[in-house]
């Protein structure tokens, strides 16, 4: 099963892009479901229907929607997790409803949204998966914690259920504090079980790649350019930059004229920030884009004949990995020679200039608080070492 995830800033248009491929990909004869895990649902909107919290036929053949139910997603994944960490919150003395609302983490929504892709890969009735994500990609760093939580899991998870069961009979006739029962810990160990799972389908470059939708505008590019950084992080492949609403040269005269100078220079800027990732453009459209006829043709403008279930680049463009005691930034290169690297820090934002090549790279965490070192360019890879402030 093909699996497509479409994020970037909110607004820029990333709901009718990803229903578009869908629609595109359902004309091809794959059987494609179209879904979105975003709170703030507008597929329905696109597609000019309505959609439910399950996968249900639209009028198109081999194609499929939904827009999740948030209070069903929850319940199904989070209920007796959330019933206890409210109860907890509760006899701390926070107000029962207030505690209700803080059991459910941030992003926990779009995470338990994500677990259905998981599902539909057993069920194998979908060739294609398109994905709709939230306007952040938050969702997908939630998707480390397989990683982060794997020592605790492994190790510290089966002693502290055993300790329970032994401790929660005395310990319940004298403190008042709610402790997990075995529903919960069950519930926790099965939630845990599933995360990884979509953690691996989602990695799978083979499988499962990110595209990102940017506009021509500077706010844009520099969140798209996080998320990027992020995405890269955590192993997640993208394969495909969408810049959309580009103003025609067409219409570039009188009022628009700015704003035409203004994108090509930002234009410009993307294929610098996410090269080697394949970019395509889409121009801003004559009218709204809302049913399937438009759709049709706006994925016609973004794909021509090609497949858009294919994978358009496969790997990581970019890495951080540590090494003999420093951090080393990786960015693949290959359609560059050797020659000169320069590099310019700026804040969390690293500048590098080999040749004619140019590109701003917004710096994860982890490498904010470090100073740049040496850089080195040997068949087709850039890497940068980072080093501990003296």
């Amino acid at each position: 099963m093909r699996v497509i995830l479409y994020t970037g800033k909110g607004g820029v248009g990333k709901t009718t892009v990803a229903a578009a491929t869908a629609v595109r990909c359902a004309e091809l004869g794959y059987k494609t479901l179209v879904m979105s895990t975003d709170a703030a649902h507008s597929l329905s909107d696109s597609l000019d229907m309505p959609l439910e919290g399950r996968g249900q036929p639209l009028l198109a053949p081999n194609l499929w929607g939904q827009e999740m139910d948030i209070n069903r997603t929850i319940a199904d994944h989070w209920g007796e997790i959330q019933k206890y960490i409210s109860a907890l919150l509760a006899w701390k003395g926070m107000d029962k409803v207030m505690a209700e609302e803080m059991a459910i983490f941030p992003g926990m929504e779009e995470l338990a949204n994500l677990l259905y892709i998981a599902h539909y890969e057993d069920d194998a009735k979908y060739d294609v998966v398109i994905v709709d994500c939230a306007p952040t990609g938050e969702t997908l760093r939630l998707l480390s914690f397989p990683e982060i939580l794997h020592w605790w899991m492994d190790k510290l998870f089966p002693i502290e259920r055993k300790l329970m069961s032994l401790v929660r009979p005395l310990a319940k006739r004298v403190v008042s504090m709610p402790l997990p029962e075995n529903k919960v810990l069950d519930d926790a160990e099965l939630l845990y079980s599933e995360i990884e799972r979509i953690h691996a389908l989602l990695t799978d470059t083979t499988k499962s790649s990110i595209r990102l939708v940017v506009n021509p505008e500077k706010m844009v590019i520099k969140e798209t350019q996080r998320t990027f950084a992020y995405l890269n992080l955590y192993s997640y492949s993208t394969d495909l930059i969408v810049c959309n609403r580009l103003i025609p040269k067409s219409a570039g005269n009188g009022y628009f004229s700015a704003w035409l100078e203004s994108q090509t220079s930002y234009l410009q800027m993307i294929e610098e920030c996410f090269s080697p990732v394949p970019l395509r453009k889409l121009h801003l459209q004559e009218r709204e884009v809302v049913g399937i006829p438009m759709l049709k043709g706006l994925a016609e403008a973004l794909f021509g004949n090609e497949d858009p279930a294919a994978i358009f680049f496969q790997g990581q463009s970019q890495e951080v990995r540590c090494e003999g005691g420093h951090y080393i930034l990786s960015l693949d290169l290959p359609s560059l020679e050797k020659g000169q690297v320069s590099l310019m820090r700026s804040g969390s934002e690293l500048i590098v200039q080999l040749n004619n090549f140019k590109r701003n790279i917004i710096l994860p965490v982890v490498l904010r608080q470090l100073e740049v070192g040496r850089a080195s360019f040997e068949q087709g890879r850039l890497e940068i070492k980072f080093e501990s402030k003296k």
